[in-house]
């Protein structure tokens, strides 16, 4: 057993019943200790492997060597927010990194504090430069819980239920979930997704009126769904034939997330706008709104701003972030790992009909499951009972889509192949011992 484990037996649950807010939802009622590598120990002492990792937070683990330095380095130096008296050296350094790691022509960098910020300023941005009043966002999409951010989020009811009247001149459109709504059929879930966007400029609201088109190149919390390449490539050509900015939401897929440093790289795309969070700086609250130069030029000074914005302690974790992505090769390790995950997580499928869909890119993978092969009834107690199960095993895995049926696999960027195939042995013994549905169909 480890010994550096907190106090055993304390139930942070039972301390915060009567002081801790009962609004905030939560995946497991579980009291943690302290995270090492790629686990987390409970108050008992209890390993969990992390395959959840704060929701694709914490993606180069607990305590990783290089951030924990970078982070202790810059504390002993500066730790108070400094944009708006000046600069700090972590944070002007990050952006310059991140500049670089973005394409060309994206070379200029807002510094936030989530992702609903940054898709905050994202909208303001679009609206202010481009003097147009719409934006377009996709159903299933989660952007965040703000008021501009949940006004094009709509992956859970919950999100936008008792806040009418949310922004004005938003418009949603079906996303091209080609297992769930189009019956695998990539094509039509292409054409069809595309006609929807024809019929809003044609019947509802003209092109010129629409400042921005918002997607996540892999929907995160609707599912971990990828966009057709097809779509995303059609999507930025009718941006660019009414010149409206493209915004890739990167907040969940971003930073090697998928196999490429960002999601939209798969489409060989360049969006006009890339938001971006969570693995940012492994667990410090920062995010960032990434674009051209011209843009945030005509936005203007003192459009937008933040206090604590682009803090030095979380740039320089930012900075160790980045650095031991290129140092470790972790775009690389992601693709590779995520085609074992893939292959595997499929192999369960090919055992067991529960499971309807495995789907994803690099380590953003989706495992659906399903009452009936046939109809795509989502199943989300299994879903439920199979996380549970696996948290009690040691293997900590959460639950995403629109109906809760969706695992999503989100190991560290630097799992290794041995990890896999312990959460994937964890997994699959723990779905074996739930009982199977009566009469499911196969096909």
């Amino acid at each position: 057993m480890d010994t550096l484990t907190a106090r055993t037996g304390l139930d942070l649950a039972a301390l915060a019943a009567e002081s801790s807010t009962p609004v905030l939802g939560r995946y497991f009622e579980r009291s943690w200790a302290r995270g090492e590598g790629h686990y987390l120990y409970d108050t008992d002492g209890k390993r969990h492997l992390d395959f959840a990792n704060g929701i694709a937070v914490s993606a180069l683990g607990h305590r990783h060597p290089a951030v924990t330095a970078a982070i202790h380095r810059q504390v002993d130096q500066l730790i108070a927010p400094m944009a708006a008296v000046g600069y700090a050296e972590s944070t002007v350094r990050l952006a310059t990194a991140l500049a670089e790691v973005l394409p060309d022509p994206l070379d200029t960098v807002f510094f936030l504090n989530s992702g609903s910020e940054a898709i905050e300023g994202a909208i303001k941005l679009a609206r202010r430069v481009s003097g147009r009043p719409g934006i377009v966002a996709f159903r299933g999409g989660f952007h965040g819980r703000t008021m501009g951010a949940a006004s094009i989020t709509s992956s859970n009811l919950v999100y936008r239920q008792g806040y009418e009247p949310l922004l004005p001149s938003v418009y949603l459109l079906p996303y091209p979930a080609v297992y769930r709504d189009f019956g695998g059929d990539e094509g039509r879930a292409v054409r069809v997704t595309l006609d929807h966007l024809r019929d809003l400029v044609r019947y509802t609201l003209p092109a010129h009126s629409i400042a921005a088109i918002f997607i996540e190149a892999v929907q995160g919390e609707g599912g971990y769904i990828p966009a057709p390449v097809a779509f995303l490539q059609a999507l930025r050509a009718f941006c660019d034939e009414h010149d409206i900015l493209l915004v890739c939401d990167e907040v969940q897929a971003g930073f090697a997330r998928t196999g490429r440093m960002w999601s939209f790289e798969h489409a060989g795309i360049i969006p006009d706008v890339v938001c971006m969070a969570k693995a940012i700086a492994n667990g410090l609250p920062l995010s960032a709104i990434a674009s051209r130069r011209e843009l945030q030029v005509r936005w203007g000074k003192s459009a937008h701003g933040s206090t604590y914005g682009g803090n030095p302690v979380s740039c320089a974790a930012g900075l160790a972030v980045l650095e031991t992505i290129r140092e470790q090769r972790l775009v690389e390790n992601s693709a590779a790992r995520g085609r074992e995950l893939l292959a595997a997580l499929r192999a369960v499928m090919a055992e067991d009909k529960r499971i309807g869909d495995v789907r994803g890119l690099g380590l953003m993978i989706g495992l659906e499951f399903v009452k009936d092969r046939a109809t795509r009834e989502p199943d989300g107690a299994t879903c439920e009972a199979v996380i549970q199960g696996c948290a009690d095993e040691g293997l900590l895995i959460l639950s995403c889509g629109m109906e809760h049926n969706v695992i999503r696999w989100i190991p560290p960027l630097d799992v290794t192949a041995e990890e896999i195939e312990t959460a994937v042995g964890i997994f699959r013994r723990v779905l074996a011992t739930l009982p199977a549905h009566a009469g499911l169909a196969d096909s």
